[in-house]
């Protein structure tokens, strides 16, 4: 299983399901009622956002894919606040209008970040609300690369089974998060996602880890399924497939500040990445980071491509360091998104004196991340003559990603860095030693786009040079 970024923004998937409005309140509750034993909540804010299948597509959209939203919504402003909120974040939404029946809404008052109490408004929507869905579904597959079937049981999706079969017809996967214990209705979908209440409600309580995945193996193959992912809470997630090893992911979080909708971010960060050319396996390593994520944060929260490709980039051990040039524009473009200020200097740092340690310290107090670029050992040469570099690049470039105040370091091979700085485009470029500002190399260029360019002093009679003169004099003498 590799983790690493597919290219989210060519993928594109269709979401169908149950779609809601999540409300939030938000205030302090600092004294009981004295009409009941009741909190009094003193309502500061209000919020509302896309709760349901609404939710799956808008953490598809934040991953940068195109994304498709069919469901039904009643005649009300709920439903139109709704569907302008998945607009503005991407989300292309064919709703059908139940005339007679409201957009589900669910309130949930909160005070210092606990849930209180939660209030739904529903009413099931029923054959006649989903009339059209057939063939609005049908229309829409045509641009679809993947198939998110959310069912929340609010009797949104109907009949599951024809839309797989459209689906199917197509050749495209369909992946399901399903409700209730009738999981026949979900035959021959490729992927079904339920949590460990919902698979033993259907096949049983397993009191072991082999009746587990032997039960899993046996839904697999009744429901004619490819795979079978059952997150298991606080124990990970497991993706059973037939003929292969049932893989087991533990669980990521660090700290569970609310589970809210990580059902939604697993099954979202599967489908995109299954449209973007990731295999089930590789997909559900990257929704198990994701789900991770998500549980620290509080509500129905989406994952950006940017926090995932941060965290994917911490596991591959590239939070700082060694990088190739490719890797650390990667790395920069998260950082940038971030709001991160990015100091970028460079050097051939053949020999790290204190000179170096001193102004790469001051460097770093520049901004939140430091790159340092340094000249690779043909570059030293053509700069400082035969017997350059003492040390040759690797070990030069292990010493200073070993520097607290250094993020990044990077090699180039080019007499100057202007590639590098015109691909990176730092906030900062600073440069150490007896320069004036304009004569930066790359300075100008950094100031063209508004970057800042800033000169350092190295410390009084630290220089690389002056050492190694001074150990040929010691060899002189001997």
């Amino acid at each position: 299983m590799k983790l690493d970024m597919p290219p989210f923004q060519q993928a594109r998937v269709l979401v169908v399901g149950d779609v809601m409005l999540d409300r939030y309140w938000h205030g302090d509750a600092l004294r009981v009622s004295p009409e009941a034993p009741v909190p009094v909540v003193h309502v500061g804010n209000r919020e509302g956002r896309p709760g349901g299948a609404g939710n799956v597509a808008l953490n598809i959209a934040a991953l940068g894919s195109a994304t498709s939203l069919i469901g039904v919504v009643g005649n009300d402003d709920t439903g139109e606040e709704l569907k302008s909120r998945l607009n503005a974040a991407g989300v292309y939404c064919d709703f059908l209008v139940s005339p007679d029946k409201p957009t589900i809404t669910k309130l949930r008052v909160i005070s210092r970040h606990q849930q209180l109490i939660r209030l739904d408004f529903e009413q099931p929507f029923d054959a006649t609300d989903i009339a059209g869905l057939p063939a609005r579904f049908e229309a829409l597959l045509e641009n679809a690369q993947t198939i998110v079937l959310s069912d929340y049981a609010k009797g949104g999706l109907g009949d599951v089974a024809s839309l797989i079969a459209l689906a199917r017809k197509r050749k495209l996967p369909v992946i399901v998060d399903p409700k209730g214990t009738n999981f026949e209705k979900y035959r021959g979908a490729t992927l079904l996602t339920p949590n460990l209440v919902e698979f033993e409600a259907v096949v049983g309580r397993c009191t072991s880890e082999e009746e587990f995945v032997n039960k899993g193996l046996q839904l697999l193959k009744s429901l004619e399924l490819q795979a079978l992912l059952i997150t298991r809470g606080e124990h990970g997630m497991t993706l059973i497939r037939p003929d292969l090893p049932e893989l087991h992911l533990p669980a990521r979080a660090q700290e569970v500040f609310d589970v809210t909708g990580a059902g939604d971010t697993v099954i979202s960060v599967l489908a995109a990445a299954m449209a973007a050319g990731h295999d089930i396996a590789d997909a559900v390593g990257l929704a198990n980071m994701a789900a991770g994520l998500v549980v620290g944060k509080l509500g129905t929260a989406a994952i950006s491509a940017p926090e995932l490709r941060r965290a994917v980039l911490a596991e591959q051990g590239a939070g700082r360091g060694v990088m190739t040039a490719e890797q650390l524009q990667i790395a920069v473009q998260d950082a940038k998104a971030h709001g991160e200020t990015i100091v970028f200097t460079n050097g051939c740092f053949d020999i790290i004196h204190a000179g170096h340690v001193g102004y790469l310290a001051q460097a770093r107090k520049l901004g939140r991340r430091l790159i340092v670029a340094i000249n690779d050992d043909d570059s030293v040469r053509r700069l400082k003559g035969v017997g350059r570099p003492i040390n040759p690049v690797e070990r030069r470039m292990a010493v200073l990603a070993g520097l607290e105040a250094v993020d990044w370091v990077v090699s180039f091979s080019e007499d100057t860095p202007e590639t590098l700085l015109q691909n990176l485009q730092p906030d900062v470029l600073v440069k150490g030693g007896d320069y004036s500002i304009d004569q930066v190399v790359g300075g100008d260029y950094v100031q063209s786009y508004g970057g800042q360019v800033a000169v350092l002093e190295f410390l009084d009679d630290c220089s690389t040079s002056a050492i190694v003169d001074k150990m040929k004099g010691l060899d002189d003498r001997k």
